[in-house]
């Protein structure tokens, strides 16, 4: 058998990550049929591509199961699981881990910077394997689509990391607005504490030496040829156009997926955004983000904003003067006509914390599924095995991720109303830079 990087050309390369248009084209002899039926007593064989920071997190969180293949670009970082488990295979390009190990894998998981979300996880598909991909799903709603479709067509597993979706507070959340207890939302106002890292860089970096042990241009995929920076990585790429969706493709996965699995959002009609600064190559320090949606049965309209980079909506005025308001990673209000629900790091509560207790008795009853111990992990792997269905497969987690991308479009367009018509996947109104950031992360005219 011929190595992947003989078998699959640097055209299919630049393909799978997407720098130019269509999928990866994988060797005729890694062509595979149906997933393997894995019996719930049975482990599954899992490849984990991307296995530090959060990666790490990832593997740990896997490992029940059977690691059969690690694979990193940088060896140092991976030092740590690959000492932990000995018994995995090790890669650097997931290419040739996919090709050497197609036979022995049952599910992969995709822990790497946005970039590389979509060409592992589609090629990880095409072989019938079930993926678990972090979140942001893909870095542009184009990809987002595809791998939904992929998932679709391929008949695997999927799943996206928001492990919030599994828990406690996802399920209350839903129940208390689903049930009424606010009565009818039309505002819904959103922040994080985050960027932790740089944003707001107006031109790239200079060269420095490669580290010993990083394959910089794998780390890269094809997505860019820019020289090695310290400020690309670990960690702090991020802030980049190039490799990442900024704070709002970070933590806004996570409170979105509160607020619109709730109330059942579809994707937005129009974003616009009022930001810190304007980049070619960065995301802002800091900015604000509205969103319209449409109707949605009986609901009226909604607009949500989205504050980061230390700003943040104004305190509510039902909150107790002697509460804090602020401060926390990730927080929401929603605004009913007959209550309104703080969420504070996932948790949510009604303010005041009198009517709180007022409500306490008559908060409907617990009626949703709950996941055993909120383990989003544990949930993916037993779908893997038909025992249930997975919580944030990409039927759900694409749609997600083209709400919080539409945004991240938003801000590298401030004050800019765009028009969005889902049903097309275009803007309607707008620069034509905004259609193209659709397709791309860093578009030519």
């Amino acid at each position: 058998m011929k190595r992947a990087a003989d078998i699959i050309s640097r055209r299919d390369f630049l393909v799978s990550t997407g720098a130019v248009g269509g999928v990866l084209a994988l060797p005729g002899c890694l062509t595979a049929g149906a997933a393997r039926r894995v019996s719930p007593g049975e482990k599954l064989n899992i490849a984990c591509v991307g296995v530090s920071g959060m990666g790490w997190a990832d593997v740990q969180s896997l490992s029940t199961e059977n690691i059969v293949a690690l694979c990193d670009v940088d060896d140092r970082r991976a030092a740590k699981a690959h000492e932990t488990f000995p018994k995995a295979r090790c890669f650097k390009d997931y290419r040739v881990m996919l090709e050497k190990m197609a036979r022995e894998i049952d599910a992969v998981s995709v822990s790497t910077p946005d970039h590389m979300h979509y060409p592992i996880a589609l090629a990880a598909m095409q072989l019938r394997k079930h993926v678990y991909v972090q979140k942001p799903l893909a870095n542009t709603i184009e990809r987002a689509r595809k791998l939904t479709d992929a998932a679709r067509r391929y008949g695997v597993v999927t799943q996206m990391g928001i492990q919030i979706h599994s828990s406690e507070n996802a399920r209350l959340i839903r129940e208390w607005y689903q049930g009424g207890v606010l009565g009818v939302v039309r505002e819904v106002e959103c922040w994080t504490d985050r960027p932790g890292w740089p944003q707001g860089m107006t031109g790239l970096p200079a060269a420095e030496p490669v580290p010993a042990g990083l394959a910089w241009d794998l780390w890269q995929g094809g997505a860019t040829k820019y020289k090695y920076n310290k400020a690309y990585l670990p960690s702090v790429w991020r802030g980049w156009y190039a490799f990442g969706n900024g704070a709002l493709g970070d933590m806004g996965c996570h409170l979105f997926d509160l607020i619109t699995c709730a109330m059942e959002l579809p994707p937005p009609s129009s974003i616009i955004a009022e930001t810190s600064g304007i980049s070619s190559v960065a995301y802002p320090a800091s900015s604000k983000v509205t969103y319209e949606f449409p109707a949605r049965g009986s609901q009226p309209p909604v607009v949500l904003t989205w504050s980061e980079g230390g700003r943040m909506p104004p305190r509510p005025p039902e909150l107790e003067p002697e509460r804090k308001f602020g401060g926390a990673m990730i927080g929401a209000v929603l605004r009913g006509d007959k209550a309104t629900m703080l969420i504070t790091d996932y948790s949510p509560r009604i303010i005041p914390e009198s009517k709180m207790r007022e409500l306490q008795s008559s908060l409907p009853p617990k009626t949703l599924h709950r996941v055993p111990g909120g383990d989003h992990y544990q949930n993916f792997i037993r779908a893997c095995k038909g025992m249930e269905k997975p919580e944030a497969p990409f039927e759900y987690s694409g749609r997600l991720t083209e709400i919080v991308l539409a945004g991240a479009i938003a801000q590298r367009l401030p004050g800019r109303k765009l028009t969005y018509d889902p049903g097309k996947m275009k803007f309607t109104s707008g620069p034509t830079e905004a259609n193209l950031l659709i397709h791309s992360p860093l578009p030519t005219a």
